[in-house]
Protein backbone atom coordinates (compact mmCIF):
# COMPACT_ATOMS: atom_id res chain seq x y z
CA UNK A 1 0.00 0.00 0.00
CA UNK A 2 1.48 3.20 -0.71
CA UNK A 3 0.60 6.80 1.06
CA UNK A 4 1.28 9.99 -0.04
CA UNK A 5 3.62 12.26 2.62
CA UNK A 6 2.80 15.23 3.02
CA UNK A 7 6.21 17.96 3.70
CA UNK A 8 5.72 21.13 5.28
CA UNK A 9 8.70 23.75 6.23
CA UNK A 10 8.75 26.06 9.04
CA UNK A 11 10.53 28.61 8.47
CA UNK A 12 10.61 30.47 11.48
CA UNK A 13 12.34 26.90 13.32
CA UNK A 14 14.09 26.67 9.92
CA UNK A 15 12.96 22.65 10.01
CA UNK A 16 10.72 20.50 7.83
CA UNK A 17 7.30 18.11 8.82
CA UNK A 18 6.14 15.01 7.23
CA UNK A 19 3.34 13.43 7.80
CA UNK A 20 0.75 11.09 6.25
CA UNK A 21 -2.82 12.80 6.52
CA UNK A 22 -4.61 9.57 7.30
CA UNK A 23 -2.14 7.80 9.44
CA UNK A 24 -1.21 9.25 13.04
CA UNK A 25 2.66 10.21 13.37
CA UNK A 26 4.96 12.84 11.76
CA UNK A 27 8.80 13.23 11.13
CA UNK A 28 10.95 15.96 11.54
CA UNK A 29 14.23 17.18 10.30
CA UNK A 30 16.35 19.55 9.03
CA UNK A 31 16.32 18.40 5.52
CA UNK A 32 13.08 17.24 3.26
CA UNK A 33 14.40 13.80 3.65
CA UNK A 34 15.46 13.80 7.26
CA UNK A 35 11.63 14.16 8.16
CA UNK A 36 10.71 11.45 5.90
CA UNK A 37 13.16 9.61 7.20
CA UNK A 38 12.02 10.53 11.16
CA UNK A 39 8.80 9.51 9.73
CA UNK A 40 9.33 6.14 8.36
CA UNK A 41 10.37 4.85 11.68
CA UNK A 42 7.16 6.53 13.55
CA UNK A 43 5.47 4.58 10.73
CA UNK A 44 7.32 1.54 11.68
CA UNK A 45 6.59 1.58 15.29
CA UNK A 46 2.44 2.33 14.06
CA UNK A 47 2.69 -0.85 12.58
CA UNK A 48 4.72 -3.26 15.00
CA UNK A 49 2.11 -2.28 17.71
CA UNK A 50 -0.92 -3.25 15.56
CA UNK A 51 0.54 -5.15 12.89
CA UNK A 52 0.21 -4.63 8.79
CA UNK A 53 -3.15 -5.33 8.51
CA UNK A 54 -4.49 -4.09 11.56
CA UNK A 55 -2.63 -0.64 10.95
CA UNK A 56 -4.23 -0.73 7.31
CA UNK A 57 -8.18 -1.08 8.61
CA UNK A 58 -7.19 1.97 11.33
CA UNK A 59 -6.23 4.23 8.02
CA UNK A 60 -8.60 7.07 8.49
CA UNK A 61 -11.21 8.02 4.91
CA UNK A 62 -8.24 9.43 2.33
CA UNK A 63 -8.42 13.63 3.08
CA UNK A 64 -9.73 15.71 0.30
CA UNK A 65 -7.30 18.38 -0.05
CA UNK A 66 -9.31 21.65 -2.41
CA UNK A 67 -7.61 24.90 -3.72
CA UNK A 68 -9.30 28.01 -2.06
CA UNK A 69 -8.67 31.16 -3.15
CA UNK A 70 -7.96 33.76 -0.66
CA UNK A 71 -8.83 36.77 -2.86
CA UNK A 72 -12.08 35.30 -2.52
CA UNK A 73 -12.02 36.01 0.67
CA UNK A 74 -11.26 39.60 0.87
CA UNK A 75 -13.81 40.86 -1.99
CA UNK A 76 -10.23 42.27 -4.21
Amino acid sequence: MQVSVQLEYDAELKRYSAYVPDIPGCGEGDTPEEAVSDLQESLRAYIEVRGLEKAISLIRPVTEIRQLDLTELTGA
